[in-house]
């Protein structure tokens, strides 16, 4: 058998659809770790620590190691890393997915005069820290944001998210945020490095034309777009760019 092709996979819309698996996906995750592909279940969602994320994945049956999980808020701080040295300042706004992956790379957290604004998913933003945040920008700490998703799903229903309030905080403080999540290719291409894979051998499986399936074809990837998320195949001849193949679930793909 020939060796098979490394993957990055979106989780929402993809393996999850809220806490429900999408049939077909533990299958799948199977099938991969039979065949010894290489994977990362790949996110936008910087709330959760990457061990938080693996035990929400095993509720739902689906069994994925810590270690094969990669979010917008470990990209954000890798990113962060290669810009300045250990011990570099920021201010953080979100969830211990974000702050934990930032303390892992010798980032500093306080409120005091950091160089950086750092902007997360958190479950209740405070109009306080948001205040903090704009006033310390507008004294010239950088912006930067972990995703630029305006809105998610909840259990209750749709819920604004980072790019809504990176967007209020951008107008009040006149200082542009800088996106580090899908569709950034950087997203992608700090997940190659994590796993140390090539593009050429990658293939990135998304629901969303917006953010996964741009994000590999500007990152090099064959794509795969499934179509258990928000994406009907009517959409899809709207874009200019266009999945490597289109699938009704990861129940469909055969590594």
């Amino acid at each position: 058998m020939s060796a098979p092709k490394n993957y990055l996979i979106d989780m929402d819309g993809v393996l999850v659809q809220g806490r429900t698996p999408v049939p077909g996906a533990a299958e799948f995750l199977a099938r991969l770790q039979t065949r010894g592909a290489r994977f990362l279940v790949l996110t936008n969602n910087s709330i959760y620590t990457p061990g938080d994320l693996s035990h929400r994945l095993a509720t739902s049956g689906l069994r994925v190691p810590r270690e094969s999980i990669f979010t917008s808020a470990m990209a954000t701080a890798r990113f962060l890393q290669t810009q300045r040295p250990s011990g570099s300042t920021a201010y953080a706004i979100g969830e211990s997915g974000l702050s934990e992956a930032l303390h892992a790379v010798g980032f500093v957290l306080t409120d005091h005069e950091p160089e950086y604004v750092v902007l997360g998913e958190t479950r209740a933003y405070n109009m306080e820290q948001i205040t903090r945040a704009i006033r310390l920008l507008a004294a010239g700490a950088h912006f930067i944001a972990t995703n630029p998703d305006a809105s998610g799903p909840s259990e209750s229903g749709l819920e604004p998210a980072c790019g809504a309030m990176a967007a209020l905080m951008e107008t009040a403080s006149r200082v542009k945020p800088f996106f580090i999540g899908k569709p950034n290719p950087l997203m992608m291409r700090t997940a190659l490095n994590y796993i140390d894979v090539h593009s050429e051998d990658t293939i990135m499986v998304g629901d969303r034309m917006d953010t996964d399936i741009i994000g590999g074809v500007e990152a090099g990837m064959e794509t795969i777009l499934v179509l258990s998320g928000v994406t009907r195949r009517e959409d899809v001849r709207h874009y200019s760019y266009q999945p490597s193949y289109i699938v009704e679930s990861v129940a469909d793909i055969a590594p």
